[in-house]
């Protein structure tokens, strides 16, 4: 025992003087060994195996079993060695079945220490190094690199596929989007200017792009003789919203009074536009400008009415106003087919009393669902749409709807053989005589059912007045009676209903100009209350405001003046004197008011030239609108003048616009003045929808 514990006490792998070389994996077979040092031994070997989560190096002690207390023959070991060797080299194959049990049993304890081990250090279940099993683990790791790679793809195609998504909908779509949604500006000459007075108007999309064209009446000079023209040129001109080039033009026999589109027929399904003269009611293909039918009347001076179908042929008929100049009194309402053109029946004559403008004619439907056409000069009768019929025809008309009265109107009647019914007559004439309907200036000439829905069941706004005050006041439609009256300095414009309150209820912005002053103000659609006011430095410009309903609930309003009065020094300097040419020429601007920022307004644009008629057009993709502007641009005396047509992108040119501060209060407790940032973020936010 003696002699075994100093050999065992003797340094692994050095060479001793009676017992040759040494090396434990000789002795691990050992039969001279009792099973109690086989125990001792195999603690150390286990646990400092070869390749376990130690690793290796001078610690490793060749197997690591330096504390091994049995010896053997030199013989023996040898064999040990050769059989160890043996046994690492065909380990995966399992040949050598007549190993003995104890060699096995250390084995398979050493392979699950040293994985136990590996596996509480971080380490896999196949690192266990050179030896054994190592066709075993390269197995492992490359399932191991599989599934690796199989989990990374699941990661990266997803996330590469996400961000493909992302650049597409970021970038490309909203770039193809940006072109269509581009509107560049434009601007076109059109003929002679023709003076200050507003020529005909429409809006209406006729080439199929979802944006409303536009339609202008134009008249040019020609050094050419005609045998009925002279030398004027007359004509109907569609210009495109997007581009201004034109569509097509239909020449005309006299100047075009009035331009109308919206009726629609189902063979074709092309839009239909009227055209009308002082003599002549003709209808073209919208798309092409063909002519569909005509007819010639005398003396037209108004607008076409459309009315729900007399005749049963599933097309809107038509009704339009003609008075004769020898015969001021003598007014007629003529019923035409709005599918071929024909007089339904005769014209039917009124013998009005008053006089002065010319009033409608409108159609009104009352909550009796009776129809009724009001019209008049200088007053506002009305008359039943199944009496006008049957004077014209002798028959009652087809459709039931069109039989129904109102009662309610009906008492209103001065005798019971008498048709007309008064709405409004006195010693002040009546001037306008309009809808409550927000933005209805910007559309009324429209023929479409469905524009005009509401603008056939609402109150209306009543302007009447003498050379000196005008008063404002808004007829209820159950009884026609005033609800309010405003009154007013001399009003030149049609007012322009929109939302200026969140009531509910559109408010009208008034304006009017004397000497060389323009006032503008909101009243209130409710209760005829003064809401907003401003004045501005500007001769008088007989031009209608516009509004424009915004994506914030309430409405816009545009229209032109100057500067405003509380940035002149000397107004009187400003003012041009009939008759004088001014130094300088007088530059108008387009100002757009918000409800949001009362004490303040948005320059949109500024021009010398003489705006003399607009509209707004608008785009329901975009969330934009258009603002189209004719005008009359000076030139040289040896030069006439030209008439310009400019189409205005309204969320470009608030991009571009010019904050202009009213007057604002200083004094402690008042509002808080708006800053630059906050006022221009809200304008940059802001778009505009259709009423």
């Amino acid at each position: 025992m003696a002699a075994a514990l100093s050999r065992a006490l003797k340094l692994p792998g050095k060479k001793g003087s009676e017992l040759g070389e040494y090396d434990p994996l000789t002795q691990a077979d050992s039969e001279d060994e009792s099973e109690e040092d086989d125990l001792v031994l195999n603690y150390p070997r286990n646990g400092l195996g070869r390749g376990n989560c130690l690793g290796t190096g001078s610690s490793d002690l060749r197997g690591g079993r330096s504390g091994r207390l049995v010896g053997g023959e030199d013989e023996a070991e040898e064999d040990e060695e050769e059989e160890e060797d043996e046994w690492r080299e065909r380990l995966p194959s399992k040949s050598r079945q007549d190993r003995d049990d104890m060699k096995g049993m250390q084995y398979w304890s050493q392979r699950e220490s040293g994985r136990d081990r590996a596996l509480e250090d971080g380490g896999s279940p196949g690192a266990s190094g050179p030896g054994l099993g190592g066709n075993g683990t390269n197995a492992d790791q490359k399932r191991m690199r599989v599934r690796s790679a199989i989990r990374t793809a699941f990661f990266i195609v997803p996330l590469v596929s996400a961000t493909m998504l992302v650049l597409l909908c970021a970038f490309l779509i909203p770039c193809q989007k940006g072109e269509l949604d581009k509107r560049p500006q434009w601007e076109r000459a059109l003929g002679d200017a023709g003076g200050v007075t507003p020529p005909a108007l429409a809006l209406w999309d006729v080439d199929g792009d979802s944006v409303e064209d536009v339609l202008l009446g134009v008249t040019e000079w020609t050094n050419d003789t005609h045998p009925t023209q002279g030398n004027k040129i007359y004509s109907a001109v569609a210009l495109s919203a997007v581009s201004g080039q034109v569509l097509w033009r239909k020449v005309m026999r006299e100047s075009v009074m009035y331009i109308q589109c919206g009726l629609r027929y189902n063979i074709p399904p092309s839009p239909v536009c009227l055209l009308i003269g002082k003599s002549v009611l003709m209808a073209v293909n919208g798309t092409t400008g063909k002519r569909l039918w005509s007819v010639l009347l005398k003396n037209i001076e108004s607008q076409a009415v459309s009315l729900p179908d007399l005749q049963g042929d599933k097309v809107p008929d038509l009704l339009i106003a003609t008075l004769p100049a020898d015969e001021a009194m003598d007014l007629s309402l003529i019923l035409i087919s709005g599918l071929t053109g024909a007089k339904l029946g005769h014209p039917v004559p009124f013998n009005l009393t008053g006089q002065g403008k010319l009033i409608g004619p409108l159609l009104h439907e009352t909550q009796q669902r009776a129809y009724y056409i009001l019209f008049g000069l200088g007053n506002v009768e009305a008359v039943s749409l199944h009496d006008i019929y049957f004077r014209a025809t002798g028959k009652r008309p087809l459709n039931q709807a069109l039989r129904q009265k109102d009662p309610g109107w009906e008492g209103r009647k001065e005798t019971i053989n008498s048709t007309l019914i008064h709405i409004y007559s006195g010693t002040e004439h009546a001037e306008y005589l309009l809808p409550l309907v927000a933005g209805f200036g910007n559309n009324h000439n429209s023929l479409d059912t469905i524009s005009n829905l509401n603008s056939t069941k609402s109150d209306w706004v009543l302007v009447y007045g003498s050379s000196t005050v005008s008063q404002l006041s808004v007829l209820r439609e159950r009884d026609t009676h005033k609800e309010w009256t405003f009154k007013s300095a001399v009003i030149h414009s049609q007012p322009a209903p929109g939302h200026f309150n969140d009531d509910g209820v559109p408010d009208l912005f008034i304006q009017h100009s004397a000497n060389g002053i323009t006032k503008v103000q909101v009243v209130d659609g409710a209760t005829g209350h003064h809401l907003w006011r401003a004045e501005f430095v500007c001769p008088r410009l007989v031009l209608d405001a516009s509004s424009i309903s915004t994506s914030t609930g309430l409405s816009a309003f545009l229209f032109w003046a100057s500067e405003p009065v509380r940035t002149q020094k000397n107004v009187t300097k400003t003012t041009v004197a009939p008759g004088v040419a001014a130094a300088e020429p007088l530059i108008r601007k387009l100002f757009l008011l918000h409800p949001q920022y009362p004490t303040i307004l948005l320059q949109l644009t500024s021009t010398t030239d003489t705006a003399v008629t607009s509209a707004v057009s608008y785009q329901e993709h975009q969330k934009d609108a258009s603002y189209i502007t004719v005008s009359s641009r000076p030139t040289p005396e040896s030069e006439p003048g030209a008439r310009i047509v400019k189409s205005l992108s309204l969320r470009a040119a608030i991009t571009k616009g010019q904050v202009v501060r009213l007057g604002e209060s200083s004094k402690a407790g008042g509002p808080v003045k708006p800053g630059v940032f906050e006022v221009n973020k809200f304008f940059r936010r802001l778009s505009f929808k259709r009423q």
